[in-house]
């Protein structure tokens, strides 16, 4: 279960300049999946190897430049329900400012882990600027400057040591699936209905933070854990912003789990929350079905199903190699189809190829339609292998892997999906020089 930082703080202190520089350490390492919209709020970081996610919730405020103080007040209480430890940015330039103080003392009543940063200290003349925060009472100021990235190293010592120190995961053999999705498309309803099925559902397994329970399930066949972080903590007041709420809650869950099960609502469509749901797990590499419920509410035509079906796909490209599945909770409808998937989609995640499979299957389809030629040389993709990670990730060597572009990577991967099943699944290709 990762660690989660949230960064808080006015407008135009910072914190979005601070946020890519947080994940600019690992953007080397993390390839984007072409096509994916970066999600600019949510990302990976690690600092000397503790890895942890960063929340940047200023990028949830609409109109975040005139941003209202009670805005912040609100980024500030999610913040609190739902982060590890908070960054609390302010800006050297501008002084200690009647919004800091009620930040600072939302967050001196709120017992959290809290560090504060001092941002645009670009010279050592400034550093004397910083002492007047010290009037917030939340401790050290780190002095930083989040553009040339100065003093940073500092601060994130101090963020990693207040991180618990995460237990190895047990290894479990049984999938851990998510169910996330908005508020109201009947998450609840749909544990209900899976755990109302059979009464023999095995014991609560406390998960490896306070914030995720696992229930075992057993039944129809099927065993598998079910991720709930929901449930857990009570609401805050702050489900006013249900846009960044939900994304905030489906992040423990979504990293916590194999398998996602996206609840959409039939009645309102696939919207961009949804979407925004979707990328956390794909860019998480998590196996993905999307479960449209309320179908029973829906007018159907001749062919309804397939028209809805091709809307999301659309909106989801390129990733569009997942199920999706019709129920209706409510009439426990095509609930059991809806795990069937589920499975299918744990089990293509676990799918090794063979070496020589791979290159006997896709090398000559690569050699009749190869690379585009580019600036007169002709790239040659030589061998390719499966890579020994959790989730399905392989490595094309070739001659000049920088001039392969997104559409050919893509004619690539689709090829690999043909051939083999990975429905469900992000996969992740690296194409490096031998």
């Amino acid at each position: 279960m990762g660690n989660i930082l949230a960064i808080v703080g006015r407008p135009n202190v910072g914190k979005s300049t601070l946020f890519n520089r947080l994940l600019g350490q690992r953007q080397a390492i993390v390839e984007e999946t072409s096509g994916v919209t970066r999600d600019r709020h949510y990302g990976k970081s690690d600092w000397n190897g503790i890895e942890f996610s960063v929340i940047d919730t200023g990028g949830y405020v609409l109109g975040s430049d005139d941003v209202f103080e009670d805005e912040i007040r609100k980024q500030v209480e999610l913040a609190i329900s739902e982060a590890d430890v908070i960054m609390f940015v302010v800006d050297a330039k501008d002084g200690l400012s009647g919004m800091d103080s009620d930040v600072a003392e939302i967050l001196r009543k709120s017992k959290k882990k809290v560090v504060i940063a001092a941002n645009k200290v670009d010279s050592n003349k400034q550093i004397n600027d910083t002492a007047e925060f010290f009037a917030m009472g939340l401790g050290h100021i780190y002095d930083i400057s989040a553009i040339n990235g100065s003093g940073t190293g500092d601060l994130l010592d101090k963020v990693t040591s207040y991180f618990e120190k995460q237990p190895e995961e047990e290894e479990t053999e049984l999938p851990k699936f998510a169910v996330v999705g908005r508020p109201n498309v009947g998450k609840s309803s749909f544990i209900n209905a899976l755990l109302g099925i059979e009464r023999n559902i095995v014991t609560d397994v406390a998960g490896t933070t306070r914030d995720s329970i696992d229930t075992k399930y057993n039944s129809f066949g099927f065993e598998f854990l079910l991720v709930d972080t929901a449930g857990v903590r009570k609401k805050t007041k702050v489900s006013e912003n249900i846009e960044f709420y939900s994304v905030m809650r489906s992040i423990r869950a979504i990293e916590h789990s194999d398998v996602c099960l996206l609840i959409i609502d039939a009645t309102v469509g696939f919207e961009s929350q949804d979407l925004n749901i979707l990328h956390l797990a794909e860019k998480n590499r998590k196996s993905i079905i999307i479960i449209v419920n309320k179908w029973d509410l829906i007018e159907k035509g001749s062919n309804t199903h397939l028209e809805f079906e091709s809307i999301i796909r659309t909106k989801t490209a390129p990733f569009t190699d997942y199920e999706i599945v019709f129920t209706s909770v409510i009439n426990k409808q095509r609930i059991f189809k809806a795990l069937e998937a589920a499975n299918r989609a744990f089990q293509n995640r676990k799918r090794k190829i063979a070496t020589s499979v791979l290159n006997e299957t896709l090398l000559p389809i690569i050699e009749n339609n190869p690379p585009p030629m580019y600036k007169g040389k002709t790239v040659t993709i030589k061998y390719i292998t499966q890579l020994p990670t959790k989730f399905p990730a392989f490595v094309f060597f070739c001659n000049l892997p920088q001039y392969l572009k997104d559409p050919y990577k893509r004619f690539v991967e689709n090829k690999l999906r043909s051939h083999f099943d990975f429905t469900g699944i992000p996969l992740q290709l690296y194409f490096r020089k031998k």
